[in-house]
């Protein structure tokens, strides 16, 4: 091999380790922010945490995991399957974190999140379900409900935005609201992220004493801190009558952000009956050069000014 192939061998080597490093930051950013977090522990007195999973095997387990989310997705899309997956839980529990990391990788095209805020006066006289059924998916499709039509049975019962009659035909409605989406062929899955008392405090606080967090912490999530017991009520109450064997509850511990992520990132691959695709091989045609083509040149004005 002569020098000149071997220098270029090595630059090419130099770029490819380069990209892969920049397709890991994303993730390296998301950590960075929860390091940023955990510096602001010393100022919370009195929180006893216990030791999390080491690093390096979460970012090893979670780039595995992430891995066969993108062979699930490729099935999901080959066979034209339609998946739903819930996310509810108290507030600051851990269900963005989990929903972020599922959908760092794929496609937004195929797996796509459903965040609704309060429904407007006109939805408020539609049938319940109709505004979530707008967002189901199609053939090929994930989508990943970040709080759902459960919000009538903790939210929404907790708060008084609905009354009991509403409260009631809920609990009537939803096992063949979910049954109807099952025999349509969905794959529904339904977690709840469990946090204690002591811990959802401490997050709050978190957020209370950083600003780049103190915009998720609403008006109505501090009421919620009042209204605990209620909310374990209605919690308790809602897995009772809606732990259906067809469209049964899984429970996900969420006191430890990294372990709740790859447990249930985990269970949500052992749900799901996906097998790995066979692709045709990709080949890159070569570039067609025109000739008579003369780029035309760009304003200095027009580019973004490089500061870094």
């Amino acid at each position: 091999m002569s020098e000149i192939t071997q220098t270029d061998e090595a630059a090419l080597r130099a770029r490819i380790h380069q990209e892969m490093a920049d397709n890991l930051d994303e993730e390296l950013e998301l950590e960075l922010d929860d390091e940023r977090l955990d510096a602001l522990v010393d100022e919370a007195p009195d929180h006893s945490r216990r030791p999390s999973i080491d690093r390096k095997v979460y970012f090893r387990e979670l780039l595995r995991l992430q891995a066969e989310l993108v062979k699930l997705q490729d099935w999901v899309q080959h066979e034209k399957k339609k998946v739903v997956i819930l996310f509810e839980g108290r507030d600051s529990a851990g269900k963005g974190g989990v929903i972020k990391r599922i959908t760092q990788r794929l496609n937004p095209r195929v797996c796509r999140v459903a965040a609704l805020p309060a429904p407007n006066e006109r939805e408020r006289t539609q049938w319940y379900f109709q505004r979530y059924a707008a967002h189901l998916p199609a053939g090929g499709e994930i989508v990943l409900f970040d709080r759902s039509w459960y919000n009538r049975a903790g939210v929404e019962r907790v708060m008084g935005f609905c009354t009991d009659d509403q409260y009631q035909e809920f609990f009537q409605s939803v096992p063949e609201f979910e049954r109807m989406l099952i025999r349509s062929d969905i794959i529904l899955l339904k977690y709840w992220f469990s946090i204690t008392d002591e811990e959802q405090e401490f997050r709050f606080n978190m957020r209370i004493h950083d600003p780049l967090k103190q915009w998720k912490l609403s008006p109505m999530d501090v009421e919620a801190r009042t209204r605990w017991e209620l909310y374990t009520k209605a919690k308790e109450t809602m897995l009772e009558r809606t732990h259906l064997p067809d469209s049964p509850w899984w429970i996900v511990d969420a006191v430890d952000k990294k372990r709740a992520r790859l447990n249930c990132i985990s269970h949500v691959l052992s749900q799901i009956p996906y097998r790995p695709v066979t692709h045709q091989p990709v080949v890159l045609p070569p570039r067609v050069r025109n000739p008579d083509y003369l780029r035309g040149p760009v304003p200095p004005d027009m580019y973004v000014p490089a500061i870094f």
